[in-house]
């Protein structure tokens, strides 16, 4: 155990980051955050975008040092926060992700049905708060937002939160897309605190256009760019397959933290009912999934082998998107089409064909407003407060459906 724990860390996106208390440095070196080191941040975006490797670890160091940053501005415009209050906020922010598993959001509910990434994150951070003895408590009401300072929790988690302004940032500068570029310096310096409510002032309103937008154009670029969907749903057809042969009794090769959730189904109680069970998810990460990815494309199960083969050599599905739903016509002859070519059953055959549909909504004006704080002290929702109509239209959401299915299918 290092004596000296007034560490810094040297990030490539805001240069030197320190680590601002014995509690944080303790909690970054717990096991628990350490697997965040292996698990990317954006899933499986590396196969369109090859500079997208950075991992959670990153992305929490960065929303930590954000948040440094916004607390120093609101103290500096006579805020009080107490520095048990900035303690824990900090860590409320560090943690925040502690729960998300392999390839994050692309297996979110593959590994385990139902059972969100916060939710594990909650249960992993009273778990942290048992070993270090009540210090977290604070943090942990923060979170949940049961804390009377209704301002922390937004830094935390809103619409304008610590979480939002690094990603976008991070994910810009690792994919390489510009689009993602924000002004977060010129954001936290602007922010203020309004009736416990977290408010931005006039002088900033350009900012805020620009990081909607940003964060509009970051999620059809990237976070929903047709191949890196079309890599996910494969991903998560692969682990799909896994769980039906395992469960069905074939003795399938996997890590055995990996092995463990391929057999078994877990929802929200297992994990409050057998501690042991978070310890096992918390050993979890990409690496499990990759090894055993690469040892099922030789399975014998044809299914599974050609799902993983595909991914491997970045034989991905094509990808169709479009404004209004699928038609079933359609869909059952490239079907009937799989079946065929590749002599499988019709049940088979839907790991190759899929539909689905995401979402894009850059701002939702019914969880949390973006308040914008006038010259005269008037607070004005931002989507009223702006010039720019696009601003109104980014709080549409905007639903595309996709079909998927093999490229080398011979379409008639």
């Amino acid at each position: 155990m290092s004596t000296n724990k007034k560490k810094i860390i040297n990030d490539p996106i805001y240069g030197f980051v320190t680590i601002p208390s014995e509690l944080i440095y303790d909690l970054i070196n717990h096991p628990y955050f350490q697997r965040l080191r292996r698990i990317k941040q954006l899933g499986l975006t590396n196969l369109v975008f090859p500079g997208a490797l950075h991992t959670r670890f990153h992305h929490a160091i960065g929303a930590m040092h954000l948040m440094q940053e916004a607390v120093l501005s609101l103290k500096q415009k006579d805020i009080v926060i107490t520095d048990e209050e900035e303690q824990a906020v900090l860590i409320a922010i560090l943690l925040h992700d502690i729960g998300h598993g392999p390839f994050s959001h692309a297996l979110e509910h593959s590994l385990v049905k139902g059972v969100s990434h916060e939710t594990i994150s909650s249960l992993i951070m009273d778990r942290l708060n048992e070993e270090f003895k009540g210090k977290l408590s604070l943090a942990i009401k923060i979170f949940n937002g049961k804390y009377k300072k209704h301002f922390l929790h937004q830094l935390v988690s809103s619409q304008l939160d610590m979480d939002r302004l690094d990603y976008l940032k991070r994910d810009s500068f690792f994919t390489g897309v510009s689009e993602g570029v924000i002004s977060s310096d010129r954001i936290i310096k602007m922010l203020n605190v309004v009736k416990d409510e977290l408010v931005v002032e006039h002088k900033a309103i350009y900012s805020i256009e620009k990081f909607l937008i940003a964060r509009r154009l970051m999620y059809w670029q990237v976070y929903l760019h047709k191949t890196v969907l079309s890599a996910e749903t494969l991903l998560v057809n692969i682990l799909k397959r896994a769980k039906e042969l395992a469960s069905g009794g074939m003795n399938l090769f996997a890590t055995p933290t990996l092995s463990l959730f391929l057999v078994n189904d877990y929802h929200q109680e297992d994990f409050k009912k057998d501690r042991r069970l978070l310890d096992r998810f918390s050993k979890l990460d990409d690496n499990d999934v990759m090894a055993s990815i690469k040892v099922w494309s030789e399975c014998e199960d044809k299914i599974l082998q050609k799902l993983c083969e595909n991914l491997l050599d970045r034989k991905l599905y094509k990808i169709e998107m479009q404004n209004t739903a699928i038609d079933a016509a359609y869909k059952k002859k490239l079907l009937d089409q799989v079946c065929l070519e590749y002599k499988i059953t019709k049940n088979e055959a839907s790991y190759f064909v899929l539909t689905d549909k995401v979402n894009n909504s850059a701002y939702n004006a019914d969880q949390f407003n973006i308040n914008i704080l006038m010259s005269g002290g008037q607070l004005v929702d931002v989507a009223a407060a702006s010039d720019l109509l696009n601003i109104q239209s980014l709080s549409k959401t905007v639903t595309k459906h996709f079909i998927c299915y093999p490229k080398d299918l011979k379409k008639v």
